[in-house]
């Protein structure tokens, strides 16, 4: 028998009857059981449900318009945040069919830009434990913490340090929402069980003076670990989970740039993980590059690149479309020579290389070319302008209208979040350029009218491909996840872009469509595993067709007491 669907039975659309064990308000207690108003009469009798919940059985989806009714009624987004929450709290399956019929609207609320607002307020808006704290204090027993953990077998463990959540820096065990929002995006977008997700916070104190000034803060309050004492308790606490979970994967979330690198350096062969600011960031990026290049009909290797940030989300950018370089015939080197990274002093050159982190040497530039952004774009003339710098409006109108007089159709990409670190808005690349612009955020913006046209523009959202990369690494039960499938990932997004969608200006696929792209990388992804030789498991058949079998999907499953 497959073990894999004897394990994820509840993956299957036509799963047999589910054994249940737990009575009556037990049930009601278990977001992953949990029925609310839709347990049937038979339920109701057989598990000791009757009389616990109203008489009435209401369809799920029913349940779903009382949500949403519910969730529009809320004042701010923040109130809106907590409302789903409270509703993932109680009743998983619920919570999901509202993500997946909503997902449009509700994607900016569970994650950015809202989550950066609920993390910022994690201790004042704290109802439930979720997840797993790794607290410097309890060094040492740090496999007796996941010992406590009920489920025996996890697929996924999204872990952060709080370090650097989204673009509001140090946030400490704050940060936990980070962990919580990818985890629920990994149900939404790839079916991943939400019994066998983990999210985890790795708190090694915070250095935000404010936070451990605050009452409510429910982190460590010193400051960070450094050095050595910091890389043994990541130790310590990779190797309790991959004890207990030998298969697995690890999404290292929001880590300082100083950890970043060194930690997936560290890790990447012997365990099966990937930092998604890095790797996930470069994909996501490289795929609407890519959907750009469809639009003005020329080659990867004919673009000039300008970075405003050199940080890991940049370098991971860099790093990735360098992969596409070198696939179009280029040499790593010769691809490099493409690239202009600025950082907080200035552009990165090679008589910087003393000064520089070591992830920023490879893109190190000759010459003595010095400036601002703006002097930077009118030198070298780059035909991508890609904002990962956290500088709200520096981007402005100089710099768009610039890159927009030595070429015609300009690829702007605002990709800092949250949407308040965005380096422009749509509307300011689009009315800047007369509508010439290729624009993609981070965060999401709404459409924009000018002279009688709509644009769309699209989102850069790491949803696109992580859920997708996660799913085919778990699946075919990989050795290790790749960059050459993250690459695979951009190239298979991009594919999925219609002329209809790029017409408008979209350079990613509409959000709906999100479960069959996530398929399609999951796929993608595990093809690469079977040609590194690196896929622990003898190739299927019909590869799309084991891999839709099991994804999760949210509806009432009938029980059946034992």
């Amino acid at each position: 028998m497959d073990t894999s669907i004897k394990r994820h039975h509840i993956y299957l659309k036509d799963e047999p009857v589910l054994p249940v064990k737990k009575r009556g308000a037990d049930i009601l207690r278990d977001p992953l059981l949990n029925k609310g108003t839709g347990f049937p009469d038979s339920e109701r009798d057989e598990l000791r449900i009757k009389g616990l919940v109203p008489p009435q059985v209401v369809s799920i989806d029913d349940q779903v318009q009382r949500v949403m009714e519910n969730y529009r009624r809320k004042s701010n987004d923040l109130e809106r945040y907590i409302h789903l929450e409270s509703l993932h709290d109680r009743n998983e399956t619920l919570y999901y069919r509202v993500l997946l019929e909503h997902i449009e609207e509700l994607t900016p609320i569970i994650y950015t830009p809202v989550v950066g607002q609920a993390c910022q307020h994690f201790g004042h808006i704290y109802r439930r434990a979720r997840g797993l704290y790794f607290a410097s204090s309890n060094r040492g027993y740090f496999k007796e913490i996941v010992n406590n953990w009920p489920e025996d077998e996890i697929d996924i463990i999204v872990v952060t340090d709080g370090s650097r959540i989204l673009g509001l820096g140090d946030l400490g065990s704050n940060g936990m929402g980070i962990p919580v929002g990818k985890l629920s995006l990994y149900v939404a977008c790839a079916g991943i069980y939400p019994g066998k997700t983990l999210p985890v916070m790795l708190d090694v104190g915070t250095n935000n003076q404010d936070l451990q000034s605050d009452i409510l803060y429910l982190g460590e309050k010193h400051n960070r670990l450094s050095g050595e004492e910091y890389y043994e308790m990541v130790e310590e606490f990779v190797d309790a989970v991959t004890a207990r979970w030998p298969k697995v994967l690890i999404q290292f979330e929001d880590f300082t740039n100083d950890h970043a690198f060194p930690l997936l350096e560290l890790y990447h062969k012997s365990v099966l993980c990937f930092n998604d600011d890095i790797q996930g960031t470069g994909s996501v990026a490289l795929a609407g590059i890519l959907s750009a290049l469809r639009v003005t009909e020329e080659p990867l290797s004919k673009q000039r690149f300008v970075f405003l940030g050199a940080g890991s989300a940049a370098v991971g950018i860099a790093n990735m479309i360098v992969s596409g370089l070198v696939d179009e015939g280029l040499s790593p080197e010769e691809a490099r020579e493409l690239f202009w990274l600025i950082d907080s002093q200035g552009l990165v050159l090679k008589s910087r290389t003393a000064e520089l982190a070591a992830h920023k040497i490879p893109y190190a530039q000759s010459g003595d070319l010095t400036g601002s952004l703006l002097e930077v774009v009118r030198q070298v003339k780059p035909t991508v302008l890609i904002g990962v710098s956290k500088q709200a409006g520096s981007f402005n109108e100089d710099v768009i209208r610039e890159m927009q007089s030595h070429v015609s159709r300009p690829l702007i990409m605002a990709l800092s979040n949250p949407t308040s670190k965005s380096e422009c808005t749509a509307e300011q690349a689009y009315r800047w350029t007369a509508g010439k612009a290729l624009y993609a955020s981070g965060s999401p913006f709404p459409p924009v009218t000018l002279a009688g046209k709509v644009f769309v523009p699209g989102q850069g959202n790491n949803m696109y491909i992580f859920p997708g990369v996660g799913l085919g690494a778990i699946l075919c039960h990989s050795g290790q996840v790749t960059n050459s499938m993250f690459y695979t990932a951009a190239k298979v997004l991009s594919e999925q872009v219609t002329f209809e969608e790029l017409e408008v200006g979209k350079l990613y696929p509409d959000l709906k469509t999100i479960r069959q792209i996530s398929a399609q990388i999951a796929v993608a992804v595990c093809e690469v595993a079977f040609e590194e030789k690196i896929a622990q498991i003898e190739r299927p058949l019909d590869l799309l067709k084991f891999v839709k079998q099991r994804m999760f999907h949210p509806h009432y499953v009938a029980f059946k007491a034992v």
